[in-house]
């Protein structure tokens, strides 16, 4: 484990005895969700894990120490910062935060790097990023990032106001498995499916566990996705979000805003067009994936 990390107590002590820990992403408490979403959901999730029999690791870097399970009162110094006091970190932003000492909340692609470094497999978070839609070029680093380090990510997909298609393509190439949890399409993060196939389906957790400890074997350096429907009760119909996502990116373009304040602006825009549905559906998903995720841990550990 890497000597840089600094680990809270009940993560210590649940990684030393081979007990199951889910890793979390901190910058849904920073640039996802406004306060006090932002502290509720983080909490929710938490507990949801808790439920399930394993240990939560929420992950951050404050002050330059990359801290490995937040206390409450870290989750609350967060959420006050927010964007402006608190920098998004991805694969290239850490070393940067931890040199200059600065705060930083952790991505997929971050929160990846670290969770493997800390011993932790699983990591369930929201939507991963994926590829732009109109723009090819515009790939986001988790993408890369599941091709490289061998972490579970469950998901809800990637988020659906990327181009989805080109996004599965980009997975391809870097070798990462898709499996869907109950599931024979990938999910479409708001909205259950999104038609498109993934590689295997599967209905329990002891079936992607075994998959999980198979690549461990076989010494494949690659990550896992996970995609998860969000509950149906929470559901958006895919016609109502793709309306708003078309109409949100529409106006992204319009206003010629690029690289990675695409994302922040198109979510906010969406969650205004939905009447507030699009984060209700967010949060279902970011909970039933900290189950999901917890459940799969279990039996990892068994």
């Amino acid at each position: 484990m890497n000597n840089s990390l600094f680990l809270s107590d009940e993560v210590s002590a649940a990684l030393l005895t081979g007990s199951p820990v889910v890793a979390l992403e901190s910058t849904l408490i920073t640039h996802g969700f406004p306060y006090p979403a932002n502290v509720e959901t983080a909490l929710a999730m938490e507990a949801a894990i808790r439920a399930e029999g394993a240990v939560p690791a929420t992950i951050a870097v404050l002050n330059g120490q990359i801290k490995v399970g937040l206390s409450l009162q870290e989750i609350e110094l967060l959420a006050g910062l927010g964007q402006r006091g608190v920098r998004k970190c991805s694969r290239r932003d850490i070393s940067i935060v931890v040199g200059l000492r600065q705060h930083g909340a952790t991505t997929v692609a971050g929160t990846m790097i670290i969770a493997h470094q800390a011993g932790i497999r699983v990591f369930a978070t929201g939507g991963i990023g994926g590829v732009h839609r109109g723009h090819p070029q515009d790939i986001s680093a988790d993408l890369i990032e599941l091709g490289r380090t061998p972490i579970t990510v469950v998901c809800a997909g990637a988020k659906s106001i990327l181009d989805l298609p080109l996004t599965l393509e980009v997975l391809e190439t870097q070798g990462v498995p898709i499996l869907g949890f109950g599931t024979d399409t990938l999910p479409s993060f708001y909205s259950r499916s999104s038609g498109l196939p993934i590689d295997q389906r599967v209905n329990t957790a002891q079936e992607a566990a075994a998959i999980i400890a198979a690549r461990d074997a076989l010494g494949l350096g690659h990550g896992i996705l996970v995609a998860a429907p969000v509950p149906e009760a929470d559901a958006l119909p895919v016609d109502e979000a793709e309306t708003a996502i078309a109409e949100a990116t529409r106006q992204a373009d319009a206003a010629g805003i690029s690289g990675k304040d695409v994302t922040p602006f198109v979510l906010a825009k969406v969650l205004e067009l939905t009447g507030g549905r699009s984060q209700t559906a967010n949060i279902a998903a970011l909970v039933n994936n900290a189950h999901i995720g917890a459940q799969i841990a279990l039996a990892l550990s068994q």
